[in-house]
Formats: C-alpha cells, sequence, structure tokens
C-alpha cells in the first residue's frame, strides 16, 4: 500500500506515489512552499533518519544493485557512528572535517575515500531536495600509485600449460585474458549468449548493469570455446556446471609460478594489450564498461609493458 500526493501545475493535474504516509507529508510540504513562493530557495530542515531513508528509496528507483545501495548505507551508518544523527541544517564543513579526521585512523584511504564518494553523492542529493544550502568541499584524499600487474606472453603460456586438465578454469582464463571481463559476468555466461557464426558473446554486466549484445571474441578464443561446448550435456544452459574453484585457481597459480595473481589482473592484461597495440582510451573504454575514461587512463594503462612500449618508440639511435 502507498500514498499519494496530487496537486495543480500549470493548470495540469499531478501526481506522486510515495513508500509512507511521513513520506507523503513531507512531500506536501515542499510541494505546497514550492507552488505558494515566486522564487523557493530556502532550505528545509530535515532529520536524519528520514534523509536516509528517502535517499535510500530514491536509490532504489534509480535501479542501483544491491550492492551498490549497501555500500551507500553503509558510509552513511559510518558518518552517523562517528558524527551523530545531525539534521540536514547541521552538515556542515566542520562536520564533514571531523569525520574525515576520525574515520582515517580506522581504515585505508581507498576504503576512506569509497565513503567519500558516498557521501559526496548523498550530499549532492540533499542539496538538489533543498535539505541543504550551501557548498560543501568533498576531496578524496590522493593514493599512493602502484604499477599494474600483467601477464608476459611466458606467464600467459604457463597459466595456461598449468590449467589444461581443468577445462572448464582454462576457458574461464582465456575468456578473461580475450575480452576483459570481470570474473562474475564470466560466471554468469549462458550458452545461449554465444554466437559462434559471428564470434561474439552476449554480455550483462552485474556491477555496471551494461550490456553489450555483441561483444566481439577473437576466432582463436571461439575455437577454443566452440570445443569446449562440444564436449558438454546437451540440456545444459549455463556455460559452466560448477562454481568457480578458488582453491583449484590458486595451485594453477602456484604451478605456473605466478603465486600471487589474482583473477583480475588478467582483466587488466586484457587492456594493457590493447594500450600496446594502440587502441584507442575510448575503445578500451567501451569494451571495460568504464564510466569514466579517467580510470581507463589512470590504472589500466599504468603498466609496465605499456609505458616501456611508449618509451621504445623514441629513435634512440637516432641520436648518434
Amino acid at each position: 500500500m502507498g500514498w499519494w500526493v496530487g496537486w495543480y501545475e500549470s493548470g495540469k493535474r499531478k501526481s506522486k506515489a510515495l513508500p509512507s504516509k511521513e513520506l507523503a507529508e513531507h512531500y506536501k510540504q515542499i510541494k505546497y512552499s514550492q507552488l505558494n513562493s515566486d522564487v523557493f530557495t530556502g532550505t528545509i530542515s530535515v532529520g536524519w533518519e528520514q534523509m536516509v531513508s528517502e535517499y535510500a528509496e530514491a536509490k532504489k528507483i534509480q535501479g542501483v544493485t544491491e550492492g551498490t545501495l549497501y555500500e551507500h548505507v553503509l558510509s552513511l551508518r559510518n558518518f552517523e557512528r562517528l558524527e551523530g544523527k545531525c539534521t540536514s541544517k547541521q552538515i556542515t564543513q566542520n562536520v564533514i572535517d571531523d569525520f574525515v579526521l576520525k574515520r582515517s585512523p580506522e581504515v585505508k584511504r581507498a576504503t576512506l575515500n569509497k565513503d567519500l564518494r558516498n557521501i559526496k553523492t548523498f550530499i549532492y542529493w540533499c542539496r538538489k531536495n533543498r535539505y541543504l544550502n550551501g557548498q560543501l568541499e568533498i576531496k578524496e584524499l590522493k593514493l599512493e600509485e602502484r604499477p599494474v600487474k600483467s601477464l608476459n606472453d611466458s606467464q600467459v603460456k604457463s597459466l595456461l600449460k598449468a590449467s589444461k586438465k581443468h577445462p572448464a578454469m582454462q576457458i574461464r582464463i582465456l575468456l578473461a585474458l580475450g575480452t576483459g571481463l570481470r570474473r562474475g559476468d564470466i560466471e554468469s555466461l549462458k550458452i545461449s549468449d554465444i554466437d559462434f557464426e559471428n564470434n561474439c558473446i552476449c554480455t550483462s554486466s552485474k556491477k555496471t548493469k551494461k550490456c553489450m549484445p555483441s561483444r566481439p571474441v577473437s576466432a582463436e578464443i571461439m575455437s577454443y570455446l566452440s570445443k569446449y561446448v562440444s564436449d558438454l550435456d546437451v540440456n545444459q544452459k549455463k556455460l559452466f556446471r560448477t562454481k568457480f574453484n578458488y582453491r583449484q585457481w590458486r595451485k594453477i597459480c602456484k604451478k605456473a609460478g605466478l603465486p600471487d595473481l589474482k583473477f583480475h589482473d588478467m582483466r587488466k592484461t586484457f587492456a594493457s594489450l590493447l594500450a600496446q597495440n594502440g587502441v584507442s582510451t575510448a575503445v578500451t573504454q567501451r569494451l571495460l564498461e568504464h564510466s569514466s575514461p579517467n580510470l581507463t587512463n589512470k590504472i589500466y594503462t599504468n603498466v609496465d609493458p605499456v609505458l616501456r612500449y611508449a618509451v621504445e618508440k623514441i629513435q634512440i639511435k637516432n641520436w648518434f
């Protein structure tokens, strides 16, 4: 059961559904203030719990995943734990700065930056709904840049050789290296998603909610994939019958001489190979399904092969 708010605006009947009576009453007050003033520039003092509840509902309406919503709510819980249940007018620059100082000793900078990003989104939403007025400065902390791990040809050969006795794992590795797909997206693939005639697969990202109906795959990988599928049960729908075996993965990595390798490193290898072969950031961003080219440039091209390839293009021999 929901609650509806109705009003007339510019001679037209409008309405909005809300999940609770309290939210409906609050929204009614906002619309009344807007419709009965020439210019509505004031802010409304709202309690913490009401803001968080409305924000969570707004995120659900936007269609964010449960995991993303949980991360946002978790950041707000940490803010509440350290700063208390602030009303909208109590959220000031001093409060934000105090949160950063208190949260810093508890977590690593990367985690703190995630909290700050989530709180920044929350603040923007509050300002949009006129719960906050004025600009609050929320800057992420600088992180120490570390070179991204990327496999060379010799290491890839060793990894594929070590996984030869485990066909399902070898196909997972080939798909990660040849498409840049995340492990979760590889696990969710169905046989019906594969188009052997056009050498492409239909993928849907659980993380970004983006879909690529015809993701290109190299003919060589499709050949291995075709052989793998031909050995499967006729009634099998999913590409992999069993879940990812982490223990098996660790044994393969150890056998290949790559004990610290993470499955996600193959996604970085894929991006590195694209950069080394002169593929544009825009194309790499599309294949990796990044929301911003900054992430593609900042992380996935910060690898030794890419940087070395660029340096080697300088014709030093012409200097002598």
